[in-house]
């Protein structure tokens, strides 16, 4: 009897040990594993984070955490990182700023947080940090990447600021304080809505630049006439100068439509969260984080009317690209004529010299190439292509959610320096510096048949195309021809025939 009570409290206390001690245990045994991760780390130059798929190094110094550590592994292009894109960086900032301002008044976010990210904020708007973003702008997951990057980088600045060490995200956390009320799916299209929208006011001065470039050539050209041509032969008579007034009205055309594009973007999603339904968010956020971001850009951003419908359509975006496209066509269309119009020196048409830029052969000495117009040209195919990229990703939009947004802000912000940078280009290093070849554009005005189409309306149409017949079949001259058959005198062929009133409309005496 003493022997089984001696072997049944052996067995108790085996069981004891098994439910209590081993436990124990395996818990010193993973807190001595996590620290010796820690300290492994710590002497690698590195800080252990990790997420809900487990423990990752990310490197001390860094202010980006586990979740940028993974995509900068994941999506290695590598040749258009974030922290290019300065204008992006900044406006994520201002979003995440609005969103701690708009969570604190609610009383969803203390003082103490909102202080830590409010500084942080201000910082990275101010240009300091950017180094800290080195994920690829061109990413799988909706821009979830960008978002946590954000996140991350805010917060251990954050906890820097509350005076504490990087990594102790119990004080400050990127989910849960960064991303409090938010989503990836409303805070990335806002963000890269005020980027392009932040990109397009220095788009709009060196557009405007070169608008005035070509204007004031319109102006200083205005007396210099020349042959007009319709399908690349001669028509009638223009001056250099309405050609050139002509081309700073199709950019300031091209404007118009591009600011429409940016009104379209103050419409924003914010408060939306997931989908549009605003799950996680109070009932308050939407229209008061939309209300302190209008008010800390300058903007004047609305919330959109419905934020389910906004979160998953593209549209704005396909307009801003759109437009960025036309904006490029319209400026290629003036570099083809430029080019055209420099044709030669001595086979070509030879009407204005472009200021020379570099040689232009390795083969043909003395020869120069039109390189800046042809490399403006380069950039509108460019932004072309950029259009078709954000057709596309638009059209991906998959019920709640486009997948994909990421390719758009790339192609967008990519685009719209692009845009700027060619503007600058072409205005500065050609427009300024043409000069009319005043001599050739006379004589081929006084070779020229198509001139018979200002004496049409004394002549009649018959008269008129027998002239030019006959001129082209003779090598001969339309004003000698007339004067010959005695059609008109010389004092009514040269009132007719004068540049400027070939050029604009005016009473004629009619055939009739």
């Amino acid at each position: 009897m003493f022997r089984r009570c001696i072997q049944l409290l052996l067995v108790l206390s085996l069981f004891s040990f098994m439910a209590v001690g081993a436990p124990n245990l395996c818990l010193a045994d993973a807190g001595a594993k996590a620290g010796d991760k820690a300290e492994t780390a710590k002497s690698s130059g590195t800080r252990m984070e990790h997420d809900f798929l487990g423990d990752k190094a990310v490197p001390a110094s860094a202010y980006y955490g586990v979740q940028a550590e993974r995509a900068i592994e994941n999506f290695p292009f590598n040749s258009h990182t974030m922290e290019h894109y300065p204008n992006f960086i900044i406006a994520f900032a201002y979003v995440k700023k609005a969103a701690a301002l708009a969570n604190n008044q609610i009383g969803d976010l203390s003082d103490e947080k909102t202080k830590a990210i409010v500084a942080a904020c201000d910082e990275v708007i101010a240009g300091k940090l950017h180094d800290q973003f080195p994920i690829d702008m061109i990413q799988g997951g909706a821009g979830t990447s960008t978002n946590m990057t954000v996140n991350e980088v805010l917060a251990n600045r954050g906890l820097e600021i509350m005076g504490k060490a990087k990594g102790q995200y119990e004080f400050l956390h990127p989910n849960d304080d960064l991303n409090y009320g938010q989503s990836t799916n409303d805070t990335y299209p806002t963000s890269i809505k005020l980027a392009v929208i932040l990109g397009l006011e220095d788009a709009f001065k060196s557009i405007k630049k070169l608008e005035d470039a070509l204007a004031a050539k319109g102006e200083e050209f205005k007396n210099v006439i020349k042959m007009g041509r319709t399908e690349m032969q001669d028509a009638v008579p223009v001056t250099l100068g309405q050609e050139f007034s002509g081309f700073a009205y199709t950019i300031r055309e091209a404007t118009t439509q591009l600011k429409q594009a940016r009104d379209a973007f103050y419409i924003i999603n914010m408060g939306g969260t997931a989908i549009g339904t605003g799950i996680t968010s109070s009932p308050k956020y939407a229209p008061l984080v939309t209300k302190i971001l209008a008010k800390e850009t300058g903007y004047p951003f609305v919330l959109a009317p419905s934020l389910v419908g906004a979160s998953s359509d593209a549209g704005g975006f396909v307009q801003m690209s759109g437009a960025l496209k036309r904006m490029g066509l319209q400026i290629s269309k003036v570099c083809n004529d430029l080019r055209l119009m420099s044709s030669g020196p001595r086979a070509g048409l030879y009407e204005i010299r472009l200021p020379p830029m570099q040689p232009g052969s390795s083969i043909m000495p003395g020869k120069v190439n039109p390189v800046i117009p042809e490399v403006v040209s380069s950039v509108a195919y460019q932004l072309a292509g950029f259009d078709t990229t954000v057709s596309m990703a638009a059209e991906l939009s998959s019920l709640e959610l486009n997948p994909v947004e990421a390719i758009i802000a790339y192609s967008l912000l990519q685009g719209v320096s692009y845009l700027t940078t060619a503007c600058d280009l072409l205005a500065d290093k050609c427009v300024k510096g043409i000069q009319a070849n005043k001599e050739r554009l006379e004589e081929m005005v006084k070779k020229s048949i198509g001139i018979v189409t200002a004496l049409k309306p004394v002549l009649g149409y018959e008269k008129s195309a027998a002239i030019a017949k006959e001129a082209l079949k003779t090598n001969g001259s339309v004003y000698d021809l007339v004067l010959q058959k005695g059609w008109l005198s010389k004092e009514q062929l040269d009132d007719l025939l004068k540049p400027e009133k070939m050029t604009q409309p005016r009473e004629l005496p009619s055939s009739k």
